[in-house]
């Protein structure tokens, strides 16, 4: 009885443990390298972008990162070397300074 017990026991460690690293696991590997493969450069007009984010560039990846959502949900990556997008993260910068005054 009692090794039945301990055999139960530590299989239900097991599974918790195994459970754990799975729900912990995409985090951080979505953290740990670039979140931009193919970038856009191409201009399209900034009211199509409904949120933009920057992710310096740090240890998890060489270079910065634009990333807009569009107002049709979808997620694009934009090339933080062109005018055109240096311009729009400076106008959201502009934007969410005066928001939050």
């Amino acid at each position: 009885m009692t090794a039945k017990l301990t055999v139960a026991f530590l299989a239900a460690v097991m599974l918790a443990a195994a459970l754990c690293e799975a729900a912990i696991q995409p985090r951080t590997s979505t953290e740990l390298r670039c979140q931009c493969i193919n970038m856009h450069s191409k201009f399209f007009p900034p009211k199509y972008i409904k949120e933009l984010r920057v992710i310096e560039s740090g240890p998890h990846c060489e270079h910065s990162e634009v990333i807009v959502k569009l107002t049709n949900g979808k997620a694009v990556c934009l090339d933080p070397k062109e005018k055109w997008v240096q311009f729009v993260v400076q106008q959201f910068l502009k934007r969410a300074e005066k928001q939050s005054s």
